[in-house]
Order: C-alpha cells, then sequence, then structure tokens
C-alpha cells in the first residue's frame, strides 16, 4: 500500500499521530535496518522521515505475537541506532514514532490508538527521550477520521472506503495489471528470502483483495495445492 506513495502514508500518520500538518519527506518500504554485527536485523514495512527530521516505523500486524511490546522496543532501539553517526551527541537522536496498526484491538480497551511514552515514574513527569510507540485499533469504528481509516484498511471495496487516496491505492493493486504484478513480485522475494511465514501472510492478503490462487501460485511458484493450504476461506 505504502510503496512509492508519501501522500499516503503522510494521511496515514497525520490522522494516527495527531498531526494534519505534517509533511514527509521520504518512504522507504521494506527497508532493512541491521547496523550492529552480529544483532538481529528488523525490516520495517514502512520507514518515513518528515519535515522536522522525525522517524516513523508503521507496522502492519494481524496477530498478536507480532505486536508484542518487546517488538516495539527493539523496532525503537534499532531505528536509534541507525540515526547516530558515530560523532554526533546523543541528543541528536530525532524523535521517532514506531506505530503498530493491528487487526484487533491489542489492549482490548475499545480505545483508537494507544500511546505509549517512558515516564519518569518518581516524579511522575514525561522523560522526554523522544520515544513514541504507538498501538492502533484495527477494530475501531466511529464517525471520526481513525475510525474511518480502521475502515478502510479493512475493507477490500475501494467504492467502499473513506479516503480517495485509500481507495485509489486499492484499485490500482486490485485492478492495475501493474500493480497486481508489483504484489506477485513481492511474493517472488519472499520466496526467495525463505521467510514462508510472510509469504503466508501476503498471500491470504491477495486472497482477500480479489488475486486468485493461481496467480498466487504462479508469482510464489508453488503448487496450486500448497497455496490452498497457506489460505483460510473468505469471511462472509
Amino acid at each position: 500500500m505504502f510503496k512509492d506513495n508519501i501522500p499516503l502514508a503522510e494521511l496515514v500518520l497525520r490522522i494516527i499521530v495527531g498531526k494534519p500538518d505534517l509533511i514527509l519527506t521520504k518512504c522507504e518500504t521494506q527497508a532493512d535496518l541491521k547496523r550492529v554485527t552480529g544483532a538481529r536485523s528488523i525490516c520495517l514495512d514502512a520507514y518515513a522521515t518528515d519535515s522536522t527530521g522525525k522517524k516513523y516505523d508503521i507496522e502492519i500486524q494481524r496477530s498478536d505475537n507480532g505486536a508484542d511490546p518487546h517488538r516495539a522496543r527493539y523496532h525503537s532501539s534499532v531505528m536509534d541506532v541507525e540515526n547516530l553517526d558515530k560523532d554526533q551527541e546523543y541528543r541528536e537522536l530525532p524523535d521517532s514514532y514506531v506505530v503498530f496498526i493491528t487487526e484487533k484491538d491489542y489492549y482490548k480497551a475499545g480505545k483508537p490508538v494507544y500511546v505509549i511514552q517512558n515516564i519518569n515514574l518518581t516524579l511522575g513527569l514525561p522523560f522526554e527521550d523522544g520515544t513514541h510507540i504507538l498501538y492502533v485499533n484495527g477494530e475501531y469504528r466511529d464517525d471520526s477520521d481513525i475510525g474511518k481509516l480502521m475502515h478502510d484498511f479493512n475493507c477490500t471495496s475501494a467504492e467502499e472506503m473513506n479516503f480517495d487516496l485509500m481507495a485509489e491505492r486499492t484499485r490500482y493493486l486490485k485492478e492495475n495489471p501493474k500493480g497486481v504484478g508489483s504484489m506477485c513480485k513481492a511474493m517472488e522475494e519472499l520466496r526467495v528470502e525463505s521467510r514462508k511465514e510472510m509469504a503466508v501472510e501476503m498471500a491470504q492478503s491477495l486472497y482477500e483483495q480479489g488475486v486468485s490462487i493461481e496467480q498466487i501460485a504462479k508469482a510464489s511458484k508453488v503448487d496450486v495445492d500448497t497455496v490452498k493450504g497457506w489460505l483460510t476461506p473468505k469471511a462472509g
């Protein structure tokens, strides 16, 4: 959804972080961060920078395991390492936002967004280290922008979406041969990297968006029966 689409990433972040004037200067999908030798690398779904230098990592998670707080902590720490060179002062670290958009309400409290920041427990004051972690409730629905956005994230019909940018991107990925091809290419890259879990999730996403099992199998270079074994039936 976000590949080569700064306006869409900008729209999503403006709504989620509550900054209607936020301007992105860069957005990279599947950004690979692995500066520390021997450390576990991470591949960010969408890694963006705004006009003030702040960094944003948008992660789309379907399972609770993928949104574990320790994962959010690790993403935040790796972003810090990525954004501070050896001669820079620590205070030069940019503010960072790790945003998990989860399919379910991770904290089960009915809130649209859960904002996590470090705090000085003794004084009851913010720690002011510039680290922000946000969990967005994918089940949230109302007439607010965040409610409408979560509707669009879970909607497969462009005609039923609230935001034109989401609808346009969905039409491109579902109906334009180049769009379908780009999703199939992503499947091929995942297969080559032997990332079966992500490949299965991508296959399910493509299937729910109307891509045929035969097309998914061809892109994944596996047989149709294998793809069928990956998929769960469409709801409804």
